[in-house]
């Protein structure tokens, strides 16, 4: 007998597609006897739904949560059950889906796997970003995919220094800097012309933005490592600090930002036949020809 009474749905209810499997999977879990939660700030936009609205505290509070949609989505979920340790599974009702595996066809199977335990758990890293100013303020974030230091003004370079363990590494000009670990890999970092890193090696990738210096290139380094990032000194440097898409804060001259492994890990479930190539080969589109892409 399955041990998961709770279960939690993340999701956005305004695209009809999503709200449509939300909606199917409430009622599937509740006659399966599994009481739903969803977020209380979208009981106005689906008020059929078999589910009991909450506020984002209680969201994680549950045995599983499932995200329908996009990377986006579950990333919000991932966030949201960090410091609990809560199984999170996805459902991809979004574009590229690296995360969000499960197709929508899929769902209540997997779904009812989940519940038999019988899906396979898949344990993520995490990054910690702790944000100190030059005044003593101290912020801290944690991501599943990346923390991202980027120009707060569209068009203007930043110059910037990174430090690994405590040693100088580079000076650097351009758009800001990625930090992912091999789960994000394929994710912002991708873009930046880093390395698709298998999600069980335990590395990060650092990732410059639109760097102006050509040889500035994407490095591996080990998870363990510490990443610190500081702003050169001049009057218009000024960055934003994001991890996973959420503001952390702003980075001036004499703020550090520092970026280590957290101590928390996400457990994603994966139903059975799981395979990360098959779904690389998938998502990029490896092996096709040009005439099968367009049609």
């Amino acid at each position: 007998m399955s041990h998961i009474r709770l279960c939690a749905l993340v999701t956005r209810f305004a695209d009809a597609r999503v709200a449509e499997s939300a909606t199917q999977l409430a009622d599937h879990l509740s006659a399966r006897g599994v009481t739903v939660l969803a977020l209380e700030d979208e009981a106005e936009r689906l008020p059929g739904l078999r589910a009991r609205f909450v506020p984002e505290a209680e969201l994680a509070a549950v045995d599983l949560m499932v995200a329908i949609g996009g990377d986006g989505t579950l990333l919000y979920g991932a966030g949201l059950v960090a410091p609990r340790g809560t199984p999170l599974l996805g459902v991809n009702r979004g574009r590229l889906g690296f995360l969000t595996d499960v197709m929508p066809e899929d769902m209540l199977a997997s779904v009812d796997a989940a519940l038999a335990g019988q899906c396979s758990r898949d344990e993520r890293p995490l990054l910690s970003a702790e944000l100190l100013t030059a005044a003593g303020q101290s912020a801290r974030g944690l991501a599943l995919n990346d923390i991202v230091m980027q120009t707060h003004q569209s068009g203007h370079l930043i110059d910037y220094e990174t430090w690994i363990n405590q040693r100088f590494v580079n000076t650097h000009g351009g758009d800001g800097l990625v930090v992912a670990t091999a789960t994000g890999s394929t994710a912002y970092a991708l873009s930046c012309g880093g390395p698709i890193v298998e999600p069980d090696l335990d590395v990060l990738v650092v990732a410059p933005i639109c760097p102006h210096t050509l040889s500035d290139r994407p490095i591996v380094v080990a998870a363990r490592s510490v990443i610190e990032v500081r702003l050169t000194d001049r009057p218009d440097s000024n960055a934003e600090v994001v991890c996973d898409g959420r503001p952390l804060g702003r980075l001036a001259p004499g703020d550090r930002l520092t970026i280590t492994a957290a101590p928390q890990r996400i457990t994603l479930l994966h139903p059975a036949g799981y395979d990360y190539y098959r779904l690389l080969r998938s998502k990029l589109n490896w092996g096709r020809r040009s005439f099968d892409v367009q049609h």
